[in-house]
């Protein structure tokens, strides 16, 4: 007998200007994974399709998704996957590009090695699992529970806290080529409630143009880049932004002045601008009176993505951003995003 079922999980931009490391939002670009089971004796098969197709390795050893999957199931006694199985991914979610690519995969490991395990673990444990694999709490809070999220990272008691940040070494270990059936049997079952969330309102008439570079950009490269300290004035004023952004982004009529003052930062933006030629220029020089419309303008997570939240004129506002980038040298792809739901 035949089992199949489908997982689907979003693409999500993390920090929407003063939100750094806090706050994500999903978006209309999806990871979609077609799982098969059948009554055969076959190791697990890995097809791949869409974005990155050339680039993901194909074993389930060496695979970010199935590794994840694996260790969930290995922390809930499941020693591997079932015999039979095979995954078709099919990507839409651009690779380094700042969209959680990398979240969304974490996100779909869960899922899948919860499906697999029939463990029926609740949204609060899986995100527990996807902390133990990406350790910044906003992709995959987003990627998750869907919508526009803020979450943070609880102070554990000593014991939680060191279980919650063992090496990834420990967690997703490198599987040697003669590894055997009994080897990373015993991985570290993460802490109860490593992270908290909760969900914005989000005025559905909003929509995010994602104008994407065609370069990569790492988040280690990205985050190498910021400083060790900041002043408590340059603390204050993306404070103080951030608590007006997570209200005005589900009022309705949006406020587009209120908006695009309250998507400015000093945290990440800056630091992060001799990575991305013309983001200065993004940023200072598209506003809602040269383009009606627009809301407000921001980094996507790491980069080098530019997101424009805006309620029309999407087109308009997408080409000025590419000629700003063309005159950098940098050739974009844009798209028109909606905001979306989390993974089921």
């Amino acid at each position: 007998m035949t089992n199949s079922f489908v997982i689907r999980v979003p693409a999500t931009s993390a920090n929407i200007g003063p939100g750094f490391d806090v706050v994500g939002l999903s978006l209309s670009l999806y990871l979609t994974l077609t799982v098969t089971i059948e009554e055969a004796s076959t190791s697990p098969v890995i097809t791949y399709s869409g974005e990155g197709a050339d680039e993901v390795p194909l074993d389930p050893y060496r695979n970010l998704m199935t590794r994840v999957a694996l260790y969930v199931l290995r922390c809930n006694d499941h020693r591997t996957f079932p015999p039979g199985l095979s995954i078709h991914c099919h990507n839409q979610i651009p690779f380094g590009r700042g969209l959680g690519s990398s979240g969304a995969a974490v996100i779909a490991g869960v899922l899948l090695g919860d499906s697999l395990g029939k463990l029926t673990l609740s949204r609060e444990r899986m995100l527990d699992y996807a902390l133990m694999v990406e350790r910044h709490p906003d992709n995959v809070t987003a990627a998750l529970v869907g919508g526009f999220v803020g979450s943070y990272l609880r102070e554990l008691d000593p014991q939680a806290t060191e279980a919650a940040q063992v090496p990834l070494s420990e967690v997703l270990p490198e599987y040697p080529p003669d590894a055997g059936a009994d080897w990373g049997l015993s991985p570290p079952v993460p802490p109860l409630g490593i992270g908290h969330y909760v969900r914005f309102k989000w005025n559905s008439s909003i929509k995010a143009v994602a104008i994407i570079p065609r370069f990569e950009l790492s988040t280690a490269k990205a985050r190498a880049v910021l400083p060790e300290s900041y002043s408590r004035k340059d603390l204050v004023f993306n404070m103080q932004r951030l608590a007006v952004l997570t209200t005005a982004l589900g009022q309705t009529p949006p406020d587009p002045e209120l908006i695009f003052e309250a998507m400015k930062d000093r945290v990440h933006q800056p630091y992060r601008k001799n990575l991305i030629p013309g983001l200065p220029a993004v940023t200072s020089l598209i506003t809602p009176d040269s383009h009606p419309g627009l809301l407000g303008i921001c980094l996507s997570g790491a980069g080098p993505t530019i997101l424009a939240l805006a309620t029309h004129n999407f087109d308009s506002i997408a080409r000025k951003i590419q000629e700003i980038f063309q005159q950098e040298q940098i050739e974009v792809d844009w798209k028109i995003l909606e905001w979306q739901e989390g993974a089921p």
